[in-house]
């Protein structure tokens, strides 16, 4: 009897997880440590950058928020790009140009080079980011999607960790060039190694109905026991989509989903670095030490991992949309009670861990969310979209918070005034259960959707 043509969807989300998909999950993730690395370079060596080139601290705001604008433009851009022709070398040409613009920032010498460079050193990163998020997702079956793609995201946290570690080991012996010199050879490692293993999105190529022998060859590594010949598998060729990817987030019933899914990023990524940006001056304001401040942050950090990491279990025994409600409500609730004990370092710190678990785990679990919700013609421009109205938000959250302190607001109604954002989000998502439209990206049995 003629063997009947397997759907590549199927056999991922029907076999066990394999060591190949496990490795090529792991390398996404170190692509997202680059990116917790990064977002902390500028803020530990901006004093010591100030200091070597002349350049007033005071005006340094613009290069903290330089690679942020890259990212959120590339975001934006390389989702289409990756829709149409593939993830693999966007992630692997933005990884190198992360690492070019990285190692160009050490030579910086003037306020206008330290500026472009950190700018493009942003585009760099954000082509990479949805991406590798998207290639994850699509080597992940299913019923793991939610393990795998939010344990990802301890990689962003745990870059950040390393990027201090790295500085307060590097700066008094090397220099703070030597930070970025790190900072480009991690990531030119990388590329390299991507070249060389990190495959194509497998469910792409099905989708696209291209690249059969290249199919073939990858489905042998998740499914050995199936015939390795192209025949084996089908095709899981999509609907052609009419007009831009960027429109089709909008179709066949998305629209509002789309806006209930942005909003949470939006916010989400405001309190993230509003509390890595501030924390630290805002509690030097209050009396405390600059060492009290910066191990406030890495406590940060370090609930950040520790939330990411937890964040997949718990959507597994929990509805996503109770539980990323709950979670902003937490994190509203520790950003007011750190303006309320700024006094006391033992609670501090105790609370900045709890917060950093909960705002970490509250944007893995909607990564989580946003991988399921699209379709894989359009996951990669999802995925870009939604970190970019993110960034924005990234972007936002420290300049509204300097011009808070310019007004005369004090370190501790600005903490209090910080939880704001995360009420915010959590009605969102309470809100998007009954106004969500056809699909809702919050409904607790989201699954990856492959049009078929």
């Amino acid at each position: 009897m003629e063997s009947v043509p397997l759907s590549v969807n199927d056999v991922i989300d029907q076999q066990p997880v394999r060591s190949f998909q496990v490795w090529t999950i792991v390398l996404c993730g170190v692509v997202l440590i680059l990116d917790g690395f990064d977002a902390q370079t500028i803020g530990f060596l901006a004093p010591s950058v100030s200091q070597s080139l002349h350049i007033p601290l005071n005006t340094f705001g613009p290069i903290f928020s330089a690679s942020l604008v890259g990212l959120m433009i590339a975001a934006m851009a390389a989702g289409p790009i990756a829709d149409r022709w593939g993830r693999r070398w966007p992630v692997i040409s933005s990884t190198l140009l992360f690492a070019a613009f990285s190692i160009l920032t050490a030579h910086a010498s003037s306020f206008r080079e330290l500026l472009i460079f950190r700018f493009l050193t942003g585009v760099g990163l954000g082509g990479a980011m949805p991406n590798v998020v998207a290639i994850a997702s699509e080597y992940s079956p299913k019923r793991l999607l939610p393990l795998f793609v939010a344990a990802l995201f301890a990689g962003m946290p745990l870059g950040g960790f390393i990027c201090g570690m790295a500085s307060s080991l590097l700066i008094p012996t090397l220099g703070w060039r030597s930070v970025f010199y790190l900072g480009g050879i991690l990531p030119l490692a990388i590329a390299v190694l991507s070249i060389a293993k990190l495959p194509e999105s497998v469910r792409f190529l099905s989708a696209r109905g291209i690249g059969s022998d290249t199919v073939a060859r990858i489905m042998a590594k998740i499914a050995p026991e199936i015939a390795t010949n192209p025949a084996a598998f089908s095709a899981t060729v999509e609907t052609q989509r009419k007009g831009s990817a960027v429109k089709s987030l909008f179709s066949d019933g998305r629209a509002l989903g789309t806006i209930f899914l942005w909003i949470p990023f939006f916010m989400n990524l405001l309190i993230l670095y509003f509390v890595v940006n501030w924390l630290p001056a805002l509690l030097r304001e209050s009396g405390m030490s600059v060492a009290n401040g910066v191990t406030a942050t890495a406590l940060f950090s370090l609930g950040g991992i520790v939330g990411s990491l937890a964040e997949g279990p718990l959507m597994k025994l929990f509805p996503a949309s109770w539980l990323l409600v709950v979670e902003f409500i937490l994190c509203a609730g520790l950003i007011g009670a750190l303006g309320g004990t700024a006094t006391s370092l033992f609670l501090v710190e105790g609370l900045a861990f709890l917060l950093g678990l909960m705002v970490t785990g509250a944007q893995a679990g909607i990564n989580v969310l946003a991988a399921s919700f699209y379709p894989t013609a359009i996951r990669s421009t999802g995925l870009g979209w939604a970190l970019g109205v993110g960034r924005i938000g990234s972007i936002v959250g420290p300049l509204l918070a300097g011009t808070m302190l310019s007004f005369g607001w004090q370190p501790r109604q600005l903490l209090i005034a910080g939880a704001v954002p995360a009420l915010i989000a959590a009605s969102t998502i309470f809100l998007s259960r009954f106004v969500g439209g056809t699909v809702d990206a919050y409904r607790s049995d989201t699954d990856i959707v492959e049009a078929v």
